[in-house]
């Protein structure tokens, strides 16, 4: 009952707030990534964004003076931490988010809950959900952002910079053979990227073969026997908040018989990179590239 007091008290403060219930002849209707008609009543001004790779993308295509609120883990650039915050991806502060008046809400149908987009709708916030699944799809949303800014040319112009960025690596690995690769996304219980999964694809892109590309969708929970019998040639750990625990290296270090370790090729990667997808997954790119193939790279770093 109390929350349905404070859901409707919310709901009140936002109906208080014409331009986000008004729709003046100006509005406009735009199409998100998951294929919602989202209304607006015009080009948004104060943008809140609960996806941490959705922030470095604003910040990306110059539209950070639109930003009025970002998640706690909106961490990077430097400046997005003194930007006001509402909060965790799961259960952001719904006082907050109202009080900052958005007339947008960028939110993700991967890392943000059923219940806080279906709150958020209540009170009457648009709310815009992005769902990258590749480096294309990221591309695509820092477009749609520009479009939605009216940072178009900023925007066209950083993602050209940025798909160079992938061309160059495709060529340096395009005509060498593909190392098994076994990455790790955490350690216990042992998750890794299956079908469909970014970091499927980044490893692909940087030329090496992924040894759980054919295991379930998305990061499913993957038997250590399995990945052992994949044998891989590469091992890369992903590294989260204080660092990956050396016992996580330990636990593949005593498989002495694999490839990989004969070979002294376990590393750590860090998380961010490589999970937060935002205009830095191309940095991940050329990292695991150089991981998966530093000879290709030599002549490069001799520079």
């Amino acid at each position: 009952m109390m929350r349905r007091v404070g859901l409707l008290a919310l709901a009140m403060v936002a109906l208080a707030t014409p331009a986000l219930v008004t729709l003046p002849a100006a509005a406009l209707t735009v199409t998100d990534q998951t294929g919602r008609a989202v209304t607006l009543a015009a080009p948004p001004r104060r943008i809140v964004s609960l996806v941490p790779g959705v922030t470095e993308m604003v910040f990306a295509i110059g539209a950070e003076e639109r930003l009025v609120g970002v998640t706690d883990f909106c961490d990077y650039p430097a400046a997005a931490r003194k930007k006001r915050s509402v909060g965790g991806m799961l259960a952001p502060s719904l006082e907050t988010l109202v009080a900052l008046r958005p007339d947008l809400v960028v939110a993700t149908d991967s890392g943000n809950t059923d219940e806080t987009r279906t709150q958020l709708e209540r009170l009457r916030l648009p709310v815009y959900l992005v769902s990258p699944r590749g480096i294309v799809d990221v591309f695509r949303t820092m477009e749609q952002l520009g479009a939605l800014t009216g940072q178009s040319a900023r925007a066209a112009e950083a993602v050209a910079g940025l798909e160079r960025r992938v061309r160059a690596v495709a060529e340096r690995v395009a005509a060498r053979p593909r190392p098994r690769v076994l990455y790790v996304v955490w350690p216990e219980p042992l998750i890794v990227p299956g079908r469909g999964a970014a970091v499927t694809e980044l490893i692909e892109l940087a030329g090496g073969a992924s040894v759980t590309a054919n295991a379930a969708e998305g990061y499913p929970r993957w038997s250590v026997e399995s990945a052992v019998a994949g044998a891989p040639e590469l091992i890369v750990l992903a590294q989260h908040g204080a660092g990956t625990s050396p016992l996580s290296r330990e636990k593949w270090e005593r498989f002495a018989g694999l490839p990989a370790i004969r070979a002294g090729r376990i590393h750590n990667v860090d998380g961010d990179l490589f999970h937060r997808f935002g205009p830095r997954v191309v940095d991940a790119l050329e990292i695991l590239a150089r991981l998966v193939h530093p000879e290709a790279f030599v002549s490069q770093e001799r520079r």
